[in-house]
């Protein structure tokens, strides 16, 4: 009996477990553009990757095919415009193949090589807007002073007032001061990183295209 005593008594007890009480660790990051604050070191979206490819989550919607031949993606030509200044076009050549280059093959309107030669620049302009699903704003300080940026800009607005998804504001070397007010109510893109922010306008088009998709295809059912 004593020795069972002794036993019980030094019976080592179960270990705790410890949880950590650190930051919740996740690709996305703080959201930057808000109306009343504005913050050039992070990004409106997260650079996670496409939810397109990813297996469906918990509390998340399935993934859709955008690439069905039935999609309502294919109701307009491109899938995203992208407005910028001829200054900036080294850099939107290189996002437009990062874009093009996706397994989706998205399809990208590019101003001095998609327009019709003899064509009116108001007409061109207008149309890729409207001929769109969503369009990128590269705004730069080349891009604030060029009046034909600003007048796409505007006719996007107009396509669609309350955005949705479909304006992406990508900043680019300018001062928080500068960022134009039209779009002061979007969250925007930070360049700080330009593989980060290829992915995040990449994220951005088909989280827009798979909503497209998936609201058109529950409107038929």
């Amino acid at each position: 009996m004593a020795g069972w005593f002794r036993r019980l008594v030094q019976k080592p007890k179960p270990s705790s477990i410890h949880t950590s009480s650190g930051s919740h660790s996740t690709t996305s990051q703080s959201l930057s553009s808000s109306p009343s604050s504005f913050s050039s070191s992070s990004s409106a979206w997260s650079s996670s990757s496409s939810s397109s490819t990813s297996t469906a989550q918990p509390g998340r919607p399935a993934p859709v095919d955008i690439s069905s031949s039935s999609s309502a993606r294919w109701a307009k030509s491109y899938d995203v415009c992208i407005c910028h200044s001829e200054m900036d076009l080294e850099f939107v050549e290189e996002l437009v193949s990062y874009l093009e280059s996706q397994p989706q093959g998205l399809r990208c309107f590019l101003q001095l090589r998609d327009s019709v030669a003899g064509s009116a620049v108001m007409t061109e302009l207008c149309e890729a807007v409207q001929n769109s699903h969503c369009w990128v704003m590269l705004i730069t300080p080349s891009f604030l002073q060029d009046p034909w940026c600003r007048y796409q800009m505007h006719q996007a607005l107009a396509e669609a007032p309350m955005a949705n998804g479909r304006t992406i504001p990508v900043l680019k070397d300018i001062d928080r001061k500068d960022y134009p007010k039209e779009l002061r109510n979007l969250y925007y893109i930070y360049t700080a990183l330009k593989e980060n922010s290829f992915r995040q306008i990449r994220d951005t088009v088909l989280r827009y295209l798979e909503e497209l998709c998936r609201s058109s295809t529950s409107g038929m059912e």
